[in-house]
């Protein structure tokens, strides 16, 4: 029995763009023309069309159906199935902490601009823009322990001397800065005793603890002022001179 080519495309519940695509790229023989012009497919048209459907739901690319053998001597379980399991796996990975990150936005306890685990702590709302755009940054650079770490350390509630570096002046002078600087090195040191993983952020970041000490860096530098980063350069020096991690 003849098919034609909408009938094909209606049995395997698809479109005839989508027949013409799969004819274009080779996935799909084309139809027998008849003398009158009308081209119509076999039984085999339609069942390897279908075969194409479910293995592309499946979430092969056509260009890996392409490299499928097809007929008797088909494999009966493709080759790439395991590493389609583990594409799988990740996918609905990322869609778990994309539903969750949803939620939180939906029930007002999450801002869109932060990473969940960052965004859902109490106080991350109140954050001046540049401390904001840093955490957003932290977000993709950090590995899950430097996120809890630093996560856990913004639940502290900010001494006066934090925020005397927000609020630092573009024109400080150097010895607002030096004064400064020295009335940290308790209070980072403070933070650190409390939270340990504070000293090592990038123990387990994903890229290694050089592109996320150099990005951070890049990202500090444009965000804060000189004279706050004039601040921040000399705790670390006043941190590492003491024998503090860095």
């Amino acid at each position: 029995m003849a098919w034609s080519t909408r009938e094909m495309a209606e049995l395997a519940g698809t479109s005839l763009r989508a027949v013409r695509h799969c004819h274009d790229i080779g996935l799909l023989d084309g139809p027998e023309r008849f003398s009158s012009g009308y081209e119509q497919y076999g039984v085999s048209h339609p069942v390897r069309l279908l075969r194409i459907k479910r293995l592309a739901a499946l979430g092969f690319s056509l260009s890996r159906i392409a490299d499928m053998r097809d007929g008797p001597d088909a494999d009966p379980v493709p080759r790439d199935l395991p590493a389609l399991d583990e594409e799988s796996a990740a996918a609905i990975e990322r869609l778990r902490h994309a539903r969750a990150e949803v939620g939180a936005h939906m029930r007002r306890t999450a801002t869109t601009d932060l990473p969940l685990r960052l965004a859902s702590v109490d106080g991350t709302a109140e954050l001046p823009d540049p401390d904001r755009s840093l955490v957003t940054v932290l977000g993709t650079v950090l590995g899950p322990s430097g996120m809890d770490a630093y996560a856990d350390s913004l639940r502290e509630k900010p001494q006066p001397v934090a925020r005397d570096l927000d609020e630092l002046p573009a024109d400080a002078d150097e010895p607002a800065r030096r004064t400064l600087a020295e009335c940290l090195v308790p209070y980072v040191r403070g933070l650190r005793a409390k939270h340990p993983g504070l000293s090592d952020l990038a123990s387990d970041a994903p890229r290694g603890r050089q592109h996320t000490a150099r990005t951070i860096g890049k990202a500090m530098t444009d965000l804060y002022n000189p004279p706050q980063f004039d601040v921040m350069r000399r705790l670390h020096t006043l941190l590492s001179a003491t024998g503090d991690p860095r």
